[in-house]
């Protein structure tokens, strides 16, 4: 298919003009509309608007521009039919044959935290999706350019070609042409239909679409038999998620590594105080938090150094060169913070293998959360309910002090982003003791206080949260026994008052939050 004759609308002006400019010295004629038109004047290449073409003004401030018989019939006639060649030709209808269009910014425009419902309505391209679409129907015969990445590709294949792009190029362009348009459509369907956030639980879409992008090939997936990749949210709504980090040294990301790291920063990121927490296979095995990154860092790791060997560690904070110089001591697959100091840069690069990932901690979170079942997809609106001390409801004889209210807040924190059934001893903002992702909730419960007892912590005095209630005192029994002075639970178990009972004979403090914290 020779290219005559070109269609140049876009938003997205990366190397617009270059592309054009090009395209003229092999004798293209160019169509293009007001904003792309004006950018490619500017650079001095010569283009004929879309108005000027069609001889219908754009109206309703730019609605309506493109949509006009003259452009599509264009785009669509198939040339190999002769019917359709002579109804080109009895209405003075010249071909287009290569049409390259990118659409209005939907997705930017929604992750603005103040963009308003009229303002996206705004973004929602209408002529370009129908001329995307048109031209990749009619592939056999025009050429559609979606992604300024592909510029360099079909400039080559016109200067080798005699201004010919094979339909091979063209099948592959226009796949990924619907590609980006479902991906758009998809967006705004969520949006519209209040899959980006919506307050009431039960109140989900009919259809929910989803936009993923290739981000890379992963080596491996959780074992080195299985393949992978990752994706990133077309849509950036997101732009405090992992997704968005960005990579300042180290080896390439893992599949493990990826999975990991968005537990730490889940979990670091929610703390105002500045706080370290360090991950292993999706639990934390330590979280500190104090007046500076590196007290919060000797906390978290002296939770429990065994398991912290080949960690992630996150920060919530700007890591600064004395933290970097005690973590450099240990071993650590991935660093995690919204930035680094240059003595901090420099030291770290010492270990050229050491994954720093820098991520934004001001922007939106995560509105929904996904979870692959064979053959579905369960969603739910993500776990971010927080309790503050007005919240909690004593239940024994025994108040608990104000530092240990604080701790009991901290330690309730911590239990969210641990593996059910968790189990959390913490002192003066620093977690003692985890136990996680047992079958039984006292087992959890004997296994933090092991983890203490291996890294020579004492628990006397210390704080216990349980992500869900205790079902019997057997639980409680254990972790009192252990050392621990107060006590924060959700309630609801029919044995609640069984549970009560057992620590006021224990003589320790004991709170319920009415909230559960699950995590599977």
């Amino acid at each position: 298919m020779r290219i005559k004759q070109a269609l140049i609308s876009v938003s997205d002006k990366t190397g617009i003009a270059d592309f054009a400019q090009e395209l003229r010295k092999y004798g293209v004629s160019i169509l293009s509309t007001g904003g792309t038109a004006k950018e490619l004047r500017s650079a001095g290449i010569d283009v004929v608007e879309i108005s000027s073409y069609t001889g219908f003004p754009e109206i309703l401030d730019g609605r309506v521009k493109s949509l006009h018989p003259k452009i599509h019939a264009g785009i669509l006639a198939q040339r190999d039919l002769p019917s359709h060649m002579e109804i080109m030709e009895s209405m003075s209808f010249s071909t287009i044959d290569l049409v390259v269009v990118n659409l209005y910014p939907f997705s930017k425009t929604i992750s603005k935290n103040n963009c308003t419902l009229e303002e996206a309505i705004e973004n929602i391209d209408i002529g370009g999706p129908a001329m995307v679409r048109a031209a990749a129907k009619n592939y056999k015969n025009v050429a559609v350019v979606t992604d300024p990445e592909d510029y360099s590709v079909v400039l080559n294949e016109v200067k080798s070609n005699d201004c010919i792009v094979s339909k091979e190029y063209c099948l592959y362009l226009a796949c990924k042409a619907f590609s980006h348009t479902a991906a758009y459509d998809g967006v705004i369907s969520n949006y519209l239909t209040g899959a980006q956030l919506n307050e009431c639980q039960n109140n989900f879409p009919v259809n929910l679409s989803f936009n993923y992008t290739i981000a890379q090939n992963l080596r491996y997936g959780e074992n080195p038999h299985q393949g992978a990749a990752f994706y990133r949210d077309g849509s950036f709504a997101v732009s405090e998620g992992i997704a968005n980090y960005t990579q300042i040294q180290g080896k390439e990301l893992s599949y493990n590594n990826i999975a990991d790291a968005d537990a730490a920063w889940e979990c670091v990121k929610t703390f105002d105080s500045t706080a370290c927490v360090i991950i292993k296979h999706a639990n934390p095995c330590g979280v500190g938090v104090s007046d500076n990154t590196l007290l919060a860092y000797n906390a978290a790791f002296s939770t429990d150094p065994s398991s912290a060997f080949g960690g992630i560690i996150a920060f919530n904070r700007e890591l600064d060169g004395a933290t970097a110089e005690s973590i450099m001591k240990q071993f650590v697959e991935v660093i995690i913070t919204p930035g680094l100091s240059d003595e901090a840069k420099d030291i770290l690069a010492q270990k050229k293998n050491i994954r720093v990932l820098i991520l934004n901690l001001k922007g939106k979170n995560n509105n929904l959360d996904f979870k692959r079942v064979g053959g579905g997809m369960l969603v739910q609106t993500p776990d971010n309910k927080n309790v503050e001390s007005s919240c909690l409801k004593v239940v024994t004889k025994v108040q608990p002090t104000e530092q240990e209210m604080k701790d009991l807040l901290f330690a309730w924190r911590v239990a969210k982003f641990v593996k059910s059934n968790a189990i959390v001893f913490c002192l003066n903002g620093r977690t003692l003791g985890i136990g996680a992702g047992q079958m039984s909730r006292v087992d959890s419960a004997r296994i933090a206080s092991i983890k203490a007892k291996n890294s020579e912590l004492t628990l006397v005095g210390s704080v216990v949260a349980s992500d869900a209630f205790f079902p019997f005192r057997d639980g409680l029994d254990v972790v009192v026994s252990a050392g621990a002075k107060a006590i924060i639970q959700p309630g609801g178990s029919i044995r609640d008052e069984e549970v009560i009972a057992a620590a006021d004979e224990h003589g320790v403090a004991m709170v319920f939050t009415n909230t559960r914290h699950f995590r599977h």
